[in-house]
């Protein structure tokens, strides 16, 4: 499902299993970064999404990003995603998150207007990355 998620969003940083693995592993290894869960529509596994946890003074304190959000493309528009991201908003309070932030690319309409009703907003910032170790190649 990563793989199809990297598919779907290709301007995220390539695919590479190995390392994908490698960092899931430790991600789940330490409960300080994150929780991770899976998505099910009845029996059939639909997707997942990851929460990573860490800490804002803007924001107030412990905030979150939802890192990940991918649900299998014939499951989509059933309400899966906004019940998602209401488990998550519950699971984030529980932990004592006071924000959450995400991202979507600007050409991914559906998924920002879930966001939209979901309650998130855009603070018209830019995004701005720089790699402190090798980048995503």
């Amino acid at each position: 499902m990563m793989r199809a998620l990297e598919k779907a969003d290709p301007g995220t940083t390539p695919f590479d299993e190995l390392r994908r693995r490698a960092i899931f592993e430790d991600f789940v290894k330490e409960a300080s970064f994150g929780r991770a869960w899976l998505i099910f529509a009845g029996e059939k596994l639909a997707g997942y999404v990851i929460l990573t946890l860490g800490f804002s003074f803007e924001y107030r304190g412990r905030d979150a990003y939802i890192d990940e959000l991918y649900l299998e493309a014939q499951l989509r528009g059933r309400g899966i995603g906004r019940q998602t991201v209401e488990f998550v908003e519950e699971a984030a309070r529980g932990l004592g998150v006071n924000a959450i932030h995400l991202e979507a690319s600007q050409a991914n309409t559906t998924a920002i207007e879930l966001y939209r009703r979901a309650g998130f907003v855009d603070h018209d910032r830019r995004l701005m990355t720089k790699w402190l170790t090798r980048g995503p190649t």
